[in-house]
């Protein structure tokens, strides 16, 4: 068995026994079975008489499923008008784009840790023709200051919220709107990669139009928070929209058909949109209770990241590698039915070497879990190390 093959099987096997846990803090799609997948359609299927009018005809290059998506979510937002993406990625690089037009600057300013740098393999530059400059590098948003003065000039500045490779990390309300005002200052735009834009209210006490109406436009994603299947919105001013409407169809994006995951997408912005409340709140009590149970333990060193999470995600630092972590979830799953952690990488930049993290998210499953049950799921877990 070549390295290939043996981490496929390694995977499937991580896949099978989490997915089969009874007990955890969230599910994710990509623990899916294509049987359980199809299950679930047909829970969207029951369920889709309820999303909009089953009479409907199915979308042909939009219209449908996916023209409600999109009125709901510009609503939401509070912008005139959004259009579907089947990915984020895609989204967005048509959106700074359009504004590279508008502004006739093609340098964007974003964190270095933000989605198209970390994660799109350069793709900004190579398909879009745009170039990056980054006001901070600090893992957290740029302030005010050092928005006003970076050295350079640059057309757009692109906030993702929360930032995710830095640990879900968000400004303050008055520090995001001051940021937003430097930019303005400086004759630029303003996009927010809005990935996980859904859970930021709590933290911010703003709602979700408050929040979207500090920026030019705005990218939403259906799967990150709302549990559906793929595909993502931008949502702007009614030239903008219409323009990236173009955009979409050169970048291969006007797909024949998407009404199951506009579907799903609709789904997600009935049932789950207003749960996030309670997962951000619960995500905070789960953070506390792993701290106590990592310093009861007699851990050398730990971080839970932030401290109280701004959202329903965060991050968990420990001082051992990321296959031995790994393996004790595994373990901890197999042997106890239940999931506390999954996946455990190399500690991001800026951590230090010999530590490993994991990305913890708090959803449905996981309102019923008590301080008491994190602090013994996370003894069974540390009990596990070593073995």
């Amino acid at each position: 068995m070549n390295d290939a093959e043996h981490s496929e099987r390694a995977r499937r096997h991580r896949a099978t026994v989490w997915s089969g846990a009874t007990r955890k803090l969230w599910h994710t799609q990509v623990e899916r079975s294509v049987g359980e997948g199809l299950a679930a359609l047909r829970e969207l299927a029951d369920l889709g008489h309820t999303l909009m009018d089953p009479h409907e005809l199915v979308d042909t290059y939009g219209g449908g499923p996916v023209a409600e998506v999109e009125r709901q979510v510009a609503d939401l937002l509070g912008f005139p008008a959004a259009v579907f993406f089947p990915t984020g990625t895609m989204a967005q690089q048509v959106a700074l784009r359009c504004w590279a037009g508008r502004t006739g600057s093609d340098v964007v300013a974003l964190h270095p840790l933000a989605h198209p740098e970390v994660h799109e393999n350069g793709a900004l530059g190579a398909v879009s023709g745009l170039r990056t400059v980054h006001p901070t590098d600090a893992p957290r948003l740029p302030t005010a200051e050092e928005v006003r003065e970076h050295p350079e000039p640059f057309g757009t500045l692109m906030l993702e919220l929360p930032l995710r490779d830095a640990g879900f990390v968000l400004p303050d309300w008055d520090e995001l709107v001051d940021v937003v005002q430097a930019a303005r200052e400086r004759d630029a735009v303003v996009h927010f990669d809005g990935a996980r834009l859904w859970e930021c209210g709590p933290h911010f006490g703003r709602e979700l139009r408050e929040i979207a109406g500090l920026a030019d436009s705005v990218y939403v994603s259906f799967y990150k928070s709302l549990g559906g299947m793929s595909g993502a919105a931008l949502a702007g001013p009614e030239d903008l929209v219409e323009e990236a409407r173009v955009w979409l169809h050169r970048y291969g994006g006007l797909v024949f058909q998407q009404y199951p995951a506009a579907l799903a997408a609709l789904a997600g912005l009935k049932t789950e949109l207003p749960r996030l409340p309670a997962y951000v709140a619960h995500a905070r009590t789960v953070a506390a209770a792993l701290r106590e149970a990592f310093a009861e333990a007699g851990l050398p060193w730990f971080r839970v990241h932030p401290a109280e999470p701004h959202t329903h995600q965060f991050q968990v630092w420990l001082p051992y590698g990321p296959d031995e972590l790994t393996a004790a979830s595994v373990a901890l799953a197999e042997e106890t039915d239940t999931v506390l952690f999954r996946r455990w990488s190399p500690a991001p930049a800026g951590g230090p070497p010999g530590v490993a993290a994991t990305e913890v998210t708090v959803a449905a499953p996981g309102l019923d879990w008590t301080p008491a049950d994190v602090r013994e799921a996370a003894r069974n877990f540390l009990a596990r190390l070593g073995r």
